[in-house]
C-alpha cells in the first residue's frame, strides 16, 4: 500500500495517545491535574493508570497517526 505524498501525523493527537503493540489505542485518565486533595487515594490511584480507548474511537484516531500501526 503507498501513502499518497504530503501526509502527516495530527500532532495533537499523537501526545495524547499511544498505539501498542497488539493495535490497542492507549491514553491516560483525565482528572488527575489539580484538586486532588478533594479525591481519595484509591480513585488518584485509579486515575494514574493508563485506559484503552472505546473501540468506537479507534479509527479516528488510527487515521490521524499514519505512521504508528
Amino acid at each position: 500500500m503507498r501513502r499518497p505524498k504530503g501526509i502527516k501525523t495530527k500532532k495533537s493527537v499523537s501526545k495524547r495517545f499511544k498505539i501498542t503493540a497488539s493495535g490497542k489505542v492507549v491514553t491516560q485518565h483525565s482528572g488527575k491535574r489539580h484538586l486532588l486533595s478533594g479525591k481519595n487515594a484509591k480513585r488518584r490511584r485509579r486515575l494514574g493508570a493508563a485506559k484503552i480507548v472505546h473501540e468506537t474511537d479507534v479509527y479516528k484516531i488510527k487515521a490521524s497517526l499514519p505512521f504508528s500501526h
